[in-house]
């Protein structure tokens, strides 16, 4: 059942539609164009084509492999051997498609983010060296570690496993749990460079979870973080936004350096995201405090992505959402005549189209001119889509939306459709959980 059914309408819709309808007869020169296409542009014709051969009849979420190469060597080109590459694999989130890209960017190493994804890519991918994105409860330590016990995988947590810590307290609940179970941990600090989102904050707490970690016979400092996905957002100079969260990270490795009278340049010392690693781009890479730059996001990327710093990346998702029925006018419950008056006003809300599923983080894309209508409400059933009277899209056809992120959306489609050379010859299943 749509929001609209549920809740009624929206009373500043209505004022809305209202004053749209008064601006019919008092500035019909302000009426929106058509923004609708007849079809969908030779891409998505020829995906729609290979699923209806495919008889594929529910919503499904399509990547375009070949795209997705690209976007690959697009990354490794920025890259050039100045910094690792990690994969952050709540964005890429199947173990088939994880092996793949780590085939093709040539490295091993993931950033993971949930504990089943975690026990699930140890035991299916065993030379992963991991760490983790997030600070973890430490019942997901547990939780981990029994499930690994149990499976007796190849991976090995001691020499393949980080976890990331943002605070004395959390360090010392994990610090417990080594000497309990006499099991080594290595240990990643997170830093706040200016996202202000957790991690080390003061000299005083970086010194006192260093300390705590030498001390005891089971932590082992394997590196830092400094996750700096503000720079490009917040008001001013990109740039140096960048500086002075690279400032930030230098000082506390410098502190670090200073406190343990050893480098630490040997070990993990990650930033970065899909929208910022393009920052590092410039200069000599020991100019900079970090050797590893993680991404997952711009492999695909989604509208959330459609940023300066991605231009040359390329959209590789895309959902399939069968068309279930089509009105030839839009047709608003308990306001008679509401929908001639919304189309009067915008052509472009003429015609209904109500697809199979919806209500996804996700923007249709073909064909163009299809929006969501402003006042009918949205629905994970089916969805409607407005558009002009030029779409000519039919029963059992298909709506295409772009993602606006990743890591969600392509977990809520089971199997993710491979889609390359003009065919669908593969299905990369999700992780679970």
């Amino acid at each position: 059942m749509s929001q609209l059914l549920r809740n009624g309408l929206s009373r500043r819709a209505l004022l809305k539609v209202g004053l749209a309808s008064a601006a019919v007869g008092g500035i019909a020169w302000a009426r929106p164009s058509d923004l609708g296409e007849k079809n969908h542009n030779a891409f998505f014709q020829s995906l729609s084509d290979m699923l209806h051969m495919n008889d594929i009849s529910i919503p499904s979420l399509v990547i375009d492999k070949s795209i997705m190469a690209r976007n690959i060597h697009t990354l490794s080109g920025h890259l050039k051997d100045r910094f690792d590459y990690r994969i952050v694999a709540k964005s890429l989130p199947s173990i088939e498609m994880l092996k793949w890209v780590m085939a093709q960017a040539n490295t091993n190493k993931l950033m993971v983010f949930h504990q089943p994804f975690l026990s699930a890519i140890t035991q299916e991918i065993q030379q992963a060296d991991i760490l983790m994105g997030k600070p973890m409860p430490i019942s997901a330590v547990r939780a981990f570690y029994k499930n690994h016990t149990a499976t007796k995988t190849g991976f090995n947590p001691q020499q393949q496993l980080q976890w990331l810590l943002d605070s004395t307290q959390r360090l010392k609940q994990y610090e417990r749990f080594a000497t309990a179970h006499s099991t080594p941990l290595n240990i990643n600090i997170e830093l706040d460079v200016g996202l202000h989102r957790g991690g080390i904050s003061s000299d005083n707490e970086l010194i006192a979870m260093l300390e705590l970690i030498e001390n005891s016979p089971y932590l082992i400092l394997s590196g830092f973080m400094g996750y700096e996905p503000h720079i490009g957002k917040v008001p001013g100079d990109p740039i140096k936004h960048r500086d002075e969260a690279m400032a930030v990270y230098q000082h506390y490795l410098d502190l670090a350096e200073l406190y343990l009278k050893r480098s630490v340049q040997g070990l993990t010392l990650n930033a970065a995201g899909s929208p910022t690693y393009q920052f590092y781009n410039q200069g000599n890479p020991a100019d900079w405090p970090m050797n590893e730059l993680s991404a997952g996001s711009c492999l695909v990327k989604p509208t959330d992505f459609d940023l300066p710093t991605l231009m040359d990346h390329e959209p590789a998702a895309f959902i399939a959402s069968p068309v279930l029925k089509v009105l030839d006018e839009t047709q608003i419950p308990g306001v008679s005549g509401l929908g001639k008056v919304m189309a009067m006003w915008n052509q472009n809300w003429e015609k209904t189209f109500f697809a199979y599923g919806g209500y996804w983080k996700a923007q249709p894309v073909s064909p163009k001119g299809l929006t969501l209508n402003p006042v009918y409400g949205r629905s994970s059933n089916q969805e409607m889509y407005n558009g002009s009277e030029s779409i000519e899209l039919k029963q059992d056809d298909y709506i295409f939306l772009r993602p606006t992120q990743s890591e969600a959306v392509l977990l809520e489609f089971g199997d993710i459709l491979v889609y390359e050379n003009g065919q669908i010859n593969e299905r990369w299943p999700v992780l679970k959980g």
